[in-house]
């Protein structure tokens, strides 16, 4: 029988044992230094998070080729796997499990933002949704990007499988790779961001998944399947993405690395299309249900019915995470959430990021619902 509880123990597969069903959902907070080493206050942070079953790091980028913003993180060199492996550190100590999200920008970034300078690559040059973005000294109209080479591809697919043993020399329990939310792997899944006629694009729903397929393989190769993650958002438009039926496509591609044993695939629902009703039955592994994306937060109920419908194993919350490090304990006693600090969401110190107090210090930011 299921367990609805979000504080139940977990154990399925791959992933092993979890205190509870309580994901922290990775979220960009700009916290390293210019050159990718995350700051000595990452490893605060996520220590304070411990408590969750499982906590994704924000996205990291697997080299510089795939930057898409300026002071998000990297593991590509020496100084960014010692600085991982201070935060791995801080978690285990604390008894928590922690996976580093690798997440290429693809079409994201810009020269100002990227540590090389240059125009980023992507699997056709069509422009992201023409909001301006951040970048080093503010804000300015984003680059169409070059189209991808089919030498570019098979870098990126090798620099996915370095990034992740460089991410298990940091300490890291696994890797998430990072197919969703407009990314580089999601870019080659949606209708407007691929338009390619080679092997990797439009001539079918094959060619379509070719590139999800191979960067799973590739990582699975590099450092186990029993290590490996996936995230996808079947459906969502941010950043002008446009998927008009999204059903096909992830029915295919779950059916191509179902049978691999990774250690999980991580899930976002949404109006336009029920990802997690209709892809559940071509997952027969552990499955994070998200929610709350493009959405309301979600609450503590809401985690909880998904459990209920048989629909996910394990939720992720992201936006309650921010300003409640203590989640679960919150969760399980009741007890009020606090309001994020908006104005320090996306700055480099430790206020916004690390002074929200734990139930049993005074809160700062408090609030009386329940929301996630």
């Amino acid at each position: 029988m299921t367990n609805t509880s979000l504080l139940a123990p977990y154990s399925g597969g791959p992933i092993g044992r979890l205190p509870n069903r309580i994901v922290m959902a990775p979220m960009s907070r700009h916290r390293a230094t210019e050159d990718g080493t995350p700051l000595p206050v990452v490893a605060e942070h996520y220590a304070q998070r411990a408590s969750a079953g499982l906590i994704v790091t924000e996205g990291i980028w697997p080299s510089s080729r795939g930057q898409s913003g300026w002071r998000f993180p990297g593991i590509e060199t020496a100084a960014h796997i010692e600085g991982w492996r201070r935060v791995t550190g801080a978690v285990h100590a604390a008894g928590g499990r922690i996976y580093a999200q690798l997440m290429h920008g693809g079409r994201h970034g810009h020269p100002l933002s990227r540590i090389d300078g240059d125009v980023p690559a992507a699997p056709s040059a069509v422009l992201v949704d023409p909001s301006r973005v951040h970048v080093r000294g503010g804000k300015a109209d984003p680059v169409t990007p070059r189209e991808m080479s089919p030498d570019d591809i098979r870098t990126a697919i090798k620099d996915f499988a370095d990034a992740a043993r460089n991410a298990v020399a940091a300490g890291f329990d696994g890797v998430e790779l990072h197919g969703a939310n407009s990314y580089l792997i999601h870019q080659f899944l949606a209708d407007n961001s691929n338009l390619r006629t080679d092997a990797y694009g439009r001539g079918s729903i094959a060619d379509r998944i070719r590139f999800a397929v191979e960067v799973v393989r590739a990582v699975a190769d590099a450092i186990g399947a029993e290590r490996l993650g996936l995230r996808l958002s079947p459906g969502n438009p941010q950043f002008g993405m446009a998927e008009a039926d999204p059903g096909p496509v992830y029915r295919a591609l779950l059916d191509e690395i179902d049978g691999l044993g990774l250690a999980y695939l991580h899930l976002t629902d949404n109006d336009r299309y029920p990802a997690l009703a209709d892809l559940r039955p071509h997952w027969h592994g552990t499955l994070i249900g998200n929610v709350g994306e493009n959405g309301d937060p979600t609450t503590r109920e809401a985690g909880e019915a998904v459990l209920a419908e048989g629909l996910a194993d394990l939720v992720s919350y992201g936006r309650a995470f921010i300003s409640n490090p203590d989640l679960p304990e919150r969760f399980a006693a009741g007890a009020p959430l606090q309001e994020i600090d908006a104005a320090h969401l996306y700055t480099h110190g430790a206020e916004g990021y690390t002074d929200y107090p734990a139930m049993d210090r005074e809160p700062v930011f408090a609030q009386t619902s329940t929301s996630t």
